[in-house]
């Protein structure tokens, strides 16, 4: 009965949820639990239709230069739910670390062609930062 009433007065408060399943790429670290502590950086995209395995091929040739300090967490594709929607997930000490690592991709040669060929492919993009709670494998 607990329960019920706690679904009951969730509901009041809910004005909209969504759902995607979500397949990892192939070419994208697994994640896998991590000492903290660490902020996340969710950045989702929305794809043009039918550019999925563009993007998947120059992000397989691109993670290389995500890959020096370990940030890259993992790489999603959607396959139900809204459809050609990309996250990338990625673990930052802070975010001063964030911005000194994003900036370093920057200086590496290759990684500026590689978001000149993928940037087409975007319709829309969105970044969220969280934090993790204590219970989370991902400190």
């Amino acid at each position: 009965q607990e329960y019920l009433d706690f679904r009951k007065e969730r509901s009041r408060m809910l004005l909209s949820r969504r759902n995607q399943l979500l397949l990892e790429f192939s070419f994208w670290n697994e994640p896998r639990p991590r000492p903290g502590p660490n902020i996340y950086e969710l950045r989702s995209y929305k794809l043009k239709p039918g550019t999925m395995i563009e993007w998947g091929n120059n992000w397989a040739r691109a993670i290389k230069y995500r890959q020096e300090n370990q940030e890259a967490v993992g790489g999603f594709f959607s396959q139900i739910g809204e459809l050609y929607v990309v996250h990338h997930l990625w673990a930052y000490r802070d975010l001063q670390s964030r911005e000194e690592t994003r900036n370093a991709a920057w200086r590496k040669r290759g990684w500026d062609e590689n978001v000149y060929y993928t940037v087409p492919l975007i319709r829309t993009m969105e970044s969220r930062i969280m934090i993790p709670l204590k219970i989370s494998p991902l400190q």
